[in-house]
């Protein structure tokens, strides 16, 4: 749970009656947006690690390379084709249109009026991406799964790939199978499933391998390069190569529970990773399919020290937040602070904080852990980046509220808000299952508000100041802001406007038609997050995707003489709309 997104576009007409053919962007687009685009490097110093530890650096990028190539691939089937012919380019449009692929991670980009369009000549991408048959649409899903039930834990399990059982299909998963006899051995079943299907082949049916058969290749050659960085680091902090072996093996076994209890309850020393795939905001689709990435992380042990002693008294702000099912909570979470080494796949792209994992039954058993990345988080250059939002959208007299530090705990309180309230609806069900796509929307919001409505309870035990209170609040408000409208598909941007229009619903917002810009009554802040936090807590727990959906659009709606006019100030005060991150540690 975190924050990213980027993207772009064209097509080209032909003859009236005949299909749009997409096309290369022309120069002058590529550059519209090149020129919004700004490069942030992270460089971290590595000096204090051992000759172990950066061998294991090392391996992991390697491993952080292969997510790349899989998370690309996840998102676009021609994603490789594309990225080989335009990377062979050395004329200056083919150097542009290669910066703008990294900054999208695929040929699909985002615009400056925030609508995705390929800008390589490949069709759009489906809300399905690649992880189901292209082109799939939810009315045959839903139709496929109501007419097999028994298939449907399978066809929605989060690590696995829908196929259409053609013959060309089944027999390249049957032989994957043949050379890769460990993933035979791990998946009881899966070859006799397949080898059934390979006897009466039909397209109209669908079936799930595990994401270990999809990616063979990827998956055996990543098991062995994290064993490899298991072994450089053995001796000098064995539970960090405790956790690598595991996760080595979940990447072949597509269950990550040894992984994830290694990594929530191990205490590691001078580096910390984000390995697998576990967020499901690229599945448009359905919502429960999760994405490759990889987070390589060197750690800041004093401030990591001091934030966990700072984070003690879990179990009663649990029991503070308006809802009456209460949990109970493990009160020593691993949260750590952090320098970002590389960040490869569904990670990159600014990602502030991490809380994992996400599966119901991890946390209830081992908690869950959180890191913070600090040298995003206290950017200079990105701060000011947000400065200048703020100072677009806010009346003069509320622009000095806003600090650099409110906006490392508003997000750290943020994280702790995944961990807090409830994991499953009322009768049990996994949220991602219940809500399907707009599961993410409800949780990240969710988030939001714990971090807002804790606060008052944090001051009165002496952890903020009433001025840090204030601008944790005015960080809250800053997350609201929207330089366009946001599609219905963005769950971070449509949760964020969501929230503004309560704010001002409630008069914690009030805009001033004359000015086009906002006050902020600091007075109606606790009790408007609380009421609002109440009734999302209640759609959580109530499962109810059409409920979801209409709560989504009472408080999602846009009014361009309000939210278009802050849009407009704040574009106009932005140097910037998109960041490309470069890493001193990866090469090539």
């Amino acid at each position: 749970m975190k924050a990213l997104a980027y993207s772009l576009a064209a097509l080209i007409a032909v003859a009236p009656a005949a299909a749009q053919a997409p096309r290369e962007w022309s120069a002058d687009q590529v550059r519209e947006v090149l020129d919004k685009t700004q490069t942030i490097r992270l460089a971290p110093s590595l000096d204090h690690l051992s000759a172990g530890e950066r061998t294991a650096v090392a391996k992991l990028i390697e491993v952080g390379r292969i997510f790349q190539d899989i998370y690309e691939q996840q998102r676009h089937r021609d994603a490789r084709v594309a990225r080989a012919a335009l990377f062979r380019r050395t004329d200056a449009d083919g150097r542009a249109l290669q910066r703008l692929y990294r900054l999208n991670q695929g040929p699909i980009a985002t615009n400056l009026a925030n609508g995705r369009e390929p800008f390589l000549a490949v069709p759009d991408a489906p809300p399905g991406k690649n992880v189901y048959p292209w082109g799939l649409t939810r009315a045959e899903f839903d139709a496929y799964l109501a007419a097999h039930p028994a298939e449907s834990a399978r066809l929605t399990d989060l690590r696995s790939v829908v196929r259409r059982a053609e013959l060309a299909v089944l027999k390249r998963d049957l032989a994957k199978l043949r050379q890769y006899p460990v993933l035979d051995t791990l998946h009881p079943g899966l070859r006799q499933r397949i080898e059934a299907l390979h006897r009466a082949p039909d397209r109209a049916t669908l079936y799930a391998v595990p994401y270990s058969l999809a990616y063979a290749d990827e998956m055996v050659r990543s098991h062995a390069l994290l064993n490899e960085a298991a072994d450089s680091v053995e001796a000098s902090d064995w539970q960090f190569a405790r956790y690598l072996r595991n996760r080595a093996r979940d990447l072949l076994s597509d269950d990550y529970e040894s992984g994830d209890a290694a990594w929530i309850t191990g205490r590691f020393k001078n580096l910390n990773a984000q390995i697998g795939a576990y967020e499901t905001y690229d599945d448009e689709l359905y919502g429960t399919r999760t994405f490759y990435g990889l987070s390589l992380l060197a750690t800041r042990n004093a401030e990591s020290a001091a934030l966990r002693q700072a984070m003690k008294g879990m179990q009663a702000l649990e029991d503070s937040l308006p809802y009456d099912r209460h949990k109970q909570v493990i009160e020593n979470i691993p949260v750590g602070v952090y320098d970002v080494v590389a960040d490869f796949g569904q990670t990159r792209g600014g990602n502030t904080a991490t809380n994992l994992p996400n599966e119901a039954y991890s946390a209830a058993r081992y908690g869950s852990t959180i890191l913070l990345r600090a040298n995003i988080m206290r950017n200079p250059d990105i701060f000011k980046g947000s400065g200048d939002v703020w100072s677009a959208a806010v009346a003069p007299g509320f622009v000095p509220h806003l600090t650099a530090d409110s906006g490392f705990y508003r997000t750290l309180w943020h994280e702790v808000g995944h961990y807090l309230g409830p994991d499953t609806t009322r009768d049990g069900r996994e949220l991602n299952t219940a809500l399907g796509a707009d599961a993410g929307l409800l949780e990240e919001m969710k988030a939001d508000l714990v971090s807002l409505y804790v606060g008052k309870a944090l001051q009165q035990r002496g952890y903020y100041t009433a001025d840090q209170l204030r601008s944790l609040y005015a960080s809250g408000i800053l997350r609201t802001l929207q330089n366009n409208r946001p599609r219905r598909e963005q769950p971070y941007n449509m949760m964020q406007l969501m929230q503004m229009n309560w704010f001002l619903d409630r008069k914690v917002l009030s805009f001033d038609p004359a000015t086009a810009r906002l006050s902020i009554d600091y007075d109606r802040y606790h009790a408007a997050v609380g009421d609002l936090l109440k009734q999302v807590i209640a759609l959580q727990e109530g499962g109810d995707r059409a409920a979801a959906e209409a709560f989504i659009t009472r408080w999602g709606g846009w009014d361009d003489g309000l939210h278009g006019r802050l849009a407009a100030n704040i574009r106009a005060q932005q140097r910037y709309r998109f960041r490309l991150f470069d890493y001193a540690a990866v090469t090539g």
